[in-house]
């Protein structure tokens, strides 16, 4: 099985434009949706798409309309009920695949909350094969919470994947997790390099400086690093090798939860027993398949486009 965590979750609106988004503008709509959102959501629906066992883990209230929205995907999750609503974010997208989020800043959890949810999260770690710590952190939940709960878990059988940002990515990359799941800006934040570059350069061919920043990270943590690098590929990180995949050209129409498809995509490979390379390939396609769809739809497999894929071993 594959737990996933989403500590701030969300239900996300996606509205599509006629046209460009233009500041202080009228527009019109194409279409809107809602669709039950985080980061670790995302996750679990990808995974469960494919008939592997997952399980998201949330705070909500029973009555919350974001647990409406699980039940109607089909999801299976354990909601640890909490006093607040759960948070509405908004996506607008225009045709040529723009994104602009406006994300609210999720409901405060009070210690008993917090302390539940820690409670389900480990109980619940001991039947998994990997726990997968995603987006970020509510208040009411400390910057390390994602650190503890590695070190917690670190003499268990379950292996941890973490994917976040700011302090609490710090944090958790200083307990050392199975996996992290940076972007650029999120590697650049803890080795140094500049996030820009990065990018940049991987999408002129050359992904030297993000494999060097990649490698230096999966050396300090002992674990497997992929690192996405939008509509210029990813890398994968390990203590075997470092290796870089291209991206299929797809029509993209939302990027949002493309990171988080690209993380299921390895988790169901790393399941399958790929070898580093496929784990990779498969990571890739998801994430691309991903951008290609509307708001935070999850891709299915028979979207997905590995042959266009090309995966070349840097190191």
């Amino acid at each position: 099985m594959i737990l996933t965590v989403t500590a701030n979750p969300s239900i996300d609106r996606t509205i599509e434009l006629d046209g460009p988004l233009h500041p202080g503008a009228v527009h019109r709509t194409r279409s809107v949706g809602d669709q039950p959102g985080g980061k670790g959501v995302n996750v679990a629906r990808v995974v469960s798409a494919v008939g592997v066992d997952a399980l998201a883990v949330v705070p909500a209230r029973p009555d919350d309309p974001f647990v409406r929205h699980l039940d109607d995907v089909g999801l299976h999750r354990a909601a640890v009920d909490v006093a607040c609503d759960v948070r509405v974010n908004l996506t607008v997208a225009d045709p040529s695949g723009v994104t602009t989020k406006i994300n609210a800043p999720g409901a405060g959890l009070d210690a008993a909350e917090a302390a539940a949810l820690t409670r389900t999260v480990v109980e619940l770690a001991a039947g998994a094969d990997w726990l997968a710590l995603c987006g970020s952190l509510p208040p009411g939940l400390p910057e390390d919470w994602y650190g503890d709960l590695v070190e917690r878990l670190r003499d268990t059988d379950v292996r941890v994947a973490v994917d976040t940002s700011g302090p609490a990515l710090a944090r958790a990359a200083a307990a050392r997790p199975g996996l992290l799941k940076p972007n650029s800006e999120e590697l650049a934040e803890l080795t140094g390099a500049d996030a820009g570059a990065l990018e940049t350069a991987a999408a002129h061919g050359d992904p030297s400086a993000a494999a060097d920043a990649s490698a230096a990270l999966a050396a300090s943590t002992s674990g497997a690093v992929l690192t996405t690098l939008g509509g210029a590929g990813a890398l994968l990180a390990t203590g075997d090798g470092v290796w870089f995949a291209t991206a299929p050209t797809i029509r993209v129409r939302s990027t949002v939860g493309a990171g988080d498809s690209s993380l299921a995509g390895y988790l169901i490979a790393d399941r399958r027993r790929f070898a580093p390379a496929d784990r990779l390939r498969h990571a890739v396609a998801y994430g691309s398949a991903a951008a290609a769809l509307p708001g935070t739809t999850p891709p299915t497999p028979d979207l997905l486009d590995e042959a266009g894929v090309t995966v070349t071993r840097l190191s």
